[in-house]
Order: structure tokens, then sequence, then C-alpha cells
């Protein structure tokens, strides 16, 4: 199988209502296959947070940096998407996709170690205010530890060619394309040497990309707060999201129509492939 038909095999096992409340069976069966996915590479950690009262998990797969032999303990880069979806929505894009793509990246990674450790994440209970991102980080800066740089693997499938496909927050679109057909990175300002390596290099693999630097942890355009990367913003640590915008372009977000059929699967694996490259040069 190429890249396009293992990202299309992992949709069809992940793209269901999984509502951590609501459908319940079908986030036990998504979170049971990204397990045994990973399970494929190494160990996988389940690391359980309470909600409420209720046990939720993370599934976290650790995997070594290329010199296991060196003294120096290089940071990890984290790369994390959520599994969970808005209530009523089987949530292809949303995100069914990122989850796909971390697999993928699992694979890559873990048959050709990078010069720092990666640990990816899945994480649960996106939906209600980050609660799986914001007890990963918590953890992190609890333990005082330092992370080279967390990637939250937004909605990453969908795309639209035509012109004014695109909307953006106020001020912004005098700056960026009209057309929905672009991949998009968000990170804070001490961020840009990594947004500009990565867009380069998802670029230089074929993908139109596009890039935005936020101060002040993004408090001053909100749209930007809108994933797993903020808790780790909000702790202190480098963060990109990677994203394809969410509604600013895709009409199916958090709606029962975010089906498989929507998405634009070439743009998903040329944004994969064009992370790919962009991690391994980090």
């Amino acid at each position: 199988m190429n890249l396009k038909e293992r990202l299309h095999s992992h949709l069809i096992q992940i793209v269901r209502d999984r509502n951590p409340y609501l459908a319940s069976e079908g986030h036990f069966y998504a979170q049971q296959y990204i397990r045994e996915q990973l399970a494929q590479w190494g160990t996988v950690e389940i690391d359980d947070f309470s909600v409420r009262g209720r046990i939720y998990h993370n599934l976290i797969l650790d995997l070594p940096p290329l010199d296991r032999a060196s003294k120096k303990r290089l940071p990890p880069i984290v790369i994390g998407a959520h599994y969970d979806t808005a209530p009523g929505s089987p949530g292809a894009d949303d995100n069914a996709t990122g989850v796909a793509v971390l697999l993928e990246l699992a694979r890559d990674i873990a048959s050709g170690p990078l010069k720092y450790p990666v640990q990816l994440v899945a994480f649960d209970m996106e939906e209600y205010g980050y609660l799986g991102s914001s007890h990963h980080a918590a953890k992190y800066k609890q333990q005082q530890k330092s992370i080279r740089l967390m990637i939250s693997l937004e909605m990453l499938g969908y795309c639209n060619h035509n012109p004014n496909s695109q909307s953006y927050p106020a001020g912004l679109k005098y700056f960026y394309p009209n057309s929905g057909n672009f991949i998009a990175l968000i990170g804070t300002l001490r961020t840009v040497p990594d947004l500009i390596n990565l867009s380069g290099k998802i670029r230089k693999s074929g993908q139109p990309c596009e890039w935005l630097p936020v101060p002040n942890r993004g408090l001053i355009v909100p749209d930007t707060r809108r994933s797993d990367h903020v808790p780790f913003w909000d702790n202190g640590y480098p963060a990109i999201m990677v994203t394809d915008t969410a509604n600013m372009r895709n009409p199916h977000y958090h709606r029962e129509s975010d089906r498989i059929e929507t998405l634009d699967l070439d743009f998903l694996a040329g944004v994969c492939q064009g992370l790919v490259k962009g991690i391994r040069h980090l």
C-alpha cells in the first residue's frame, strides 16, 4: 500500500461518531485501533486522567533518538492529534485526518529515528476544552521537562481550489490566498525558525503551505487557540498547530456530514509527506 492508501485505510477505521459521552462504543473502537497501530512500533503507554469522576485515556508512544548511547539527553519533539469528536459527527476531517497522519508519522520515524527523541500522543477530550493535552502539558511542566517542539495535528484533509473558498479572522485576508488549497502552520514568535523550516519543506514536497506567527499565546487572534497546542503555549512551550483552518474553509465542520467522501486524500497525503520531510530536518 502506498501512503495515500494507508491513510485511507486508517480513515475507514477511525471515521465514526466517537464522542466520549454520546458514542462511547465508537470512541472505544477508535481508541483500540490507534493503540494497536502504535503498538507495532513500540510500547504504548495508556495515560489516564479523570474528568468529573470518569477516566479518559491519552495513548503515548515514545520513539528513541538516533544516537541512543549519547550522554546528552535531547528534549523530545511531541506530536499529538485528538481522537474524540464533537457530538453527532463522524469526524472525518476533525480529527480522523490528524490521527491518520500521526499513525503514519509513527511508522516513518520508527523506521528511521531522528536526532531528537519523538513522543507521539493521541489525545482524548479535545472537544471539551483540550483536556487530554492539558493533562499532558501540565505533566511536563510539573516535572520541569523541556520540549524541543510540540506539533498539534489538527484537521488536515479538506481542500477547495475555488476562488474565495477561504475565509480568515479579521485583518488577515489581505496577506493570505483566497483559495482554501493550502495547509496552515500557526505558531508563537519563538517558533518562527521552525515555521520557516517546516513550511519550506512542505512546499518543496509540492504542497502549498502558509504560516502565521502570533504574539502573546495567540490571545489577540482567538481563532488560533482552537486545538491541543494551546495548553503547551500556556505552559510556556514552543508549539505549532498544523491545520486546514477548520470552519474557515470546511462547511462540514462539527456536522454529521464530516465524512471521508468530503476529503481530498491527495491533499492529505501531500501534507503527511511534507511533514515527514519537515520534521526530519528540525
